[in-house]
């Protein structure tokens, strides 16, 4: 590839880079896009909404880069939690790296590089006409002694490297101890997941784990909570939430058109009769499903506490029964972060699943190649010539030449990454995990050696697929074929990390997709005063892209320099930008603790020992035998000390240590809220699709249990409901219809709930989902009235 190439696609890119910058400065300042740009401000109330007009917010503007600038690491912790540090350290860790690198590679390894002859010499004159492949390691003469300057860069940016590895390990997990000790007390930490419970004849599944773990943990175990199939209650009840925000939307908008025609020439349907027929109907489906949910069998899994963190973490790590098969036990999960289709499926339906999904990613792999081999084409303009000999009076046009070699490539295979991270997350979802953060983590690790695979070594090696697995086939010739390969693609390396990098990087600011969405909403629907979902960072996506930029910078250092300054730009605009996501857009759902660093550190690893492979060809065939054979201590020293890191850092990121969670409760003991805390405990598993419902819409009217009482009609229930509508009018603070305690002003004591532990499944199952529908009947016979 040309150099005017690569010129043309980071011009195109920059300038991009600069139209996003400018809309974003803009567009962050109308109130009306507030939920696109800001919408972490608006829900913690740090940001209201400006109705007067004001020409400054017309004005592009830098001010919210000063702000993103000084954010500091305690702040981004406290709000943002571990995981958006190890992130942001992860950008910086690549900055320092690249920085040592970008001083050796620019100011050392690219004059050599250029000064070699082996290609042909650099024209200066009319350097745009130049190829880059006279900046690679390419250029250089055989056997010359400067090949020896490339060695000893090797050596010292793995040297430096390892360094920066082990520092930032020994703090990240230092950093995670310290986050754990200084957290107030968390339900998952007293909580663990017990599944293949053996039920003797007769009996249930509460009653063995209520006789198991009081027989083997009678001073330690504090409660449980057993674990039902309710994926299709839960859809009913998902269908019953849209449909009463639709009668929400109907009665606060007046001028909302009330009737729809049925066809083309039918009769007008009126509209809260239509939703009204609906509503019935889901009435009797969801009759239908409480009996079938309170008939169904167990999932033979239960959520079961105890009064420390230490007796939880022992009753994991132990096996509990003679056979291996039961009584499994697992980390739980926050509470918010529990994956509760994953206690949908079978046993035998999960083991199919992870099947599924392996033959899904082979699939996924082999069909992505198809726009590898389009990309390689459009990069040679002789093949893309032969492929549409059309074309040949179009493509002798410099400009255009310049765009379909050095900028539609990258754009395209960036384009077809998009819907990668999405695929692997669904793939991730049905393969067995019980927390949305391990689909996260297992969806992030198939993006990141997806990426690896089919970007730089379905690329390198361009040619069949059977040529490609032939390669790997014979490992003695690896080394040799990676030194040929890989410095002719830099080049298409350079221009895919300004496209994929820069521009997609920016456009982080602007958020395409929800813009147009908040575009399309204001323009084919009416307001609604929905509330305002604050999303979270897809780490499953950010964090193999900037591993990969890593990868590619690593194992180019040597080989093409030219390449580094471009990365150093990525990361310092992945720096400030995602800083400033942090500060107004990204909320944490659920948190890992830092969890992701050790596939940072392994993913590191990999790229130096890569980097390694391809020394020991590349000198090889620059005939310097000496120097191939001195690199080949280098990846056996770098395993070895990746195996000294798992050994001393890898333990705290699967287990707290005992000495910490002894501390932890040992100074529980002297805090006077944890008897509230267990008391909490003891519902806080409960199924969502078991337990109250809230709306924004009406917090008084609407914060009412999903499930009425066995036993209680439908009249009996309304009547209540409209009892209590009244007496809260009136300025009379009542405890919920289906559990009154002896004085109608306090609430029910928590200990109500512990003494009804055992019974406290049965007594969720047995109610229903009337009281939803009777509040939308009620607010239907309300709307009619007017």
């Amino acid at each position: 590839m040309l150099v005017s190439a690569i010129l043309t696609s980071v011009g195109i890119n920059s300038a991009l880079c600069v139209l996003f910058f400018v809309l974003y400065s803009i567009l962050k300042k109308q109130p009306g896009y507030y939920e696109v740009f800001i919408p972490r401000l608006l829900t913690e109330g740090n940001s209201k909404r400006r109705s007067r007009f004001n020409l400054e917010r017309l004005i592009p503007s830098t001010g919210w880069l000063p702000k993103a600038w000084k954010l500091s690491e305690e702040e981004m912790l406290s709000s943002s939690g571990l995981d958006a540090v190890v992130y942001m350290r992860t950008i910086t860790f690549c900055l320092k790296v690249f920085s040592f690198a970008g001083i050796i590679g620019i100011f050392i390894l690219l004059p050599v590089n250029c000064s070699g002859t082996e290609l042909h010499q650099i024209d200066f004159a009319d350097l745009y006409s130049n190829s880059l492949d006279v900046f690679t390691i390419s250029n250089i003469n055989l056997g010359s002694k400067w090949l020896w300057i490339h060695f000893s860069s090797v050596y010292a940016i793995t040297i430096f490297t390892c360094y920066l590895l082990y520092r930032e390990y020994n703090y990240i997990s230092s950093k995670r101890i310290a986050y754990f000790y200084s957290s107030r007390p968390q339900p998952h930490q007293f909580t663990i997941l017990v599944r293949n419970i053996p039920v003797s004849a007769g009996g249930s599944v509460s009653d063995s784990v209520e006789s198991f773990f009081t027989e083997y943990y009678p001073t330690t175990y504090l409660s449980h909570i057993i674990v039902r199939r309710t994926s299709k209650l839960q859809s009913l009840i998902n269908d019953a939430k849209q449909l009463y925000k639709r009668l929400l939307h109907l009665q606060s908008e007046p001028s909302e058109q009330k009737c729809k025609q049925a066809g083309l020439f039918g009769q007008k349907v009126d509209h809260l009769d239509h939703y009204g027929k609906r509503f019935e109907d889901l009435e009797q489906n969801a009759r239908l499903e409480q009996s079938e949910v309170s008939l169904a069998k167990d999932t033979h899994a239960a959520f079961v506490s105890f009064k420390t963190r230490y007796d939880a973490s022992t009753v994991f790590h132990m096996q509990q029964s003679s056979n291996p098969t039961h009584w499994l036990t697992e980390e739980a999960p926050q509470p918010n972060d529990v994956f509760w289709p994953f206690f949908s499926s079978s046993f035998m339906g999960r083991w199919i699943s992870k099947l599924v999904v392996v033959v899904a990613c082979i699939l996924l792999t082999i069909l992505f190649l198809i726009p590898v081999v389009v990309v390689q084409g459009l990069t040679n303009l002789s093949q893309l010539e032969v492929w549409f000999p059309f074309l040949k009076s179009i493509l002798t046009i410099a400009f255009v030449s310049q765009i379909v070699t050095g900028y539609l490539p990258s754009l395209i295979l960036m384009l077809f990454l998009k819907i990668v991270p999405p695929i692997m997350e669904f793939l991730s979802s049905i393969q067995g995990y019980i927390s949305h953060s391990e689909i996260e983590r297992s969806a992030c690790n198939k993006v990141l050696w997806f990426t690896i695979w089919n970007i730089f070594f379905a690329t390198v090696f361009s040619g069949s697929v059977l040529y490609r697995i032939s390669i790997f086939l014979d490992p003695k010739n690896i080394p040799s074929k990676l030194a040929t390969v890989v410095p002719a693609q830099a080049s298409f390396f350079i221009a895919y990390v300004v496209t994929s990098g820069w521009t997609s990087t920016a456009s982080e600011l602007v958020r395409i997709i929800p813009l147009i969405c908040s575009l399309m909403t204001k323009c084919c629907a009416a307001s609604t005063d929905d509330e305002i979902e604050v999303p979270s960072i897809p780490y499953h996506r950010d964090i193999p892209r900037v591993l990969f930029f890593g990868l590619l910078g690593i194992a180019y250092f040597f080989l093409a320099p030219v390449i580094l300054p471009f990365l150093l730009v990525y990361f310092c605009l992945a720096y400030i930008i995602f800083r400033n996501q942090f500060i107004n857009v990204y909320a944490p759902k659920y948190e890992t603790a830092g969890k992701f660093w050790p596939t940072v550190h392994n993913l590191v690893i990999f790229s130096l020992v890569l980097m390694h492979v391809i020394a020991v060809g590349i000198f090889s065939l620059k005939k310097l035998p000496l120097a191939s054979t001195l690199i080949l201590p280098l990846p056996v020293l770098t395993l070895l000390f990746n195996e000294y890191c798992r050994k001393r850092f890898l333990p705290v990121f699967k287990a707290y240590p005992a000495e910490i969670l002894i501390k932890k409760d040992r100074e529980d003991q002297n805090d006077a809220t944890m008897s509230e805390f267990f008391d909490k405990l003891v519902t806080t598993y409960q199924d969502p699709a078991l337990m109250p419902i809230q709306y924004c819409a009406d917090s008084d009217s609407l914060n009412r249990p999903l499930i009425s009482p066995a036993g209680m009609s439908i009249k009996h229930f309304s009547s209540a409901v409209v009892q209590e509508r009244h007496h809260k009018e009136a300025g009379l603070r009542l405890a919920p219809p289906f559990v009154r305690s002896t004085d109608p002003v306090s609430p029910v004591p928590p200990a109500y709930y512990a003494h009804l532990a055992s019974y406290r499944d049965m007594l969720y199952l047995e109610r229903s989902v009337y009281g939803l529908y009777e509040k939308c009947f009620f607010n239907l016979k309300s709307y009619r009235r007017h």
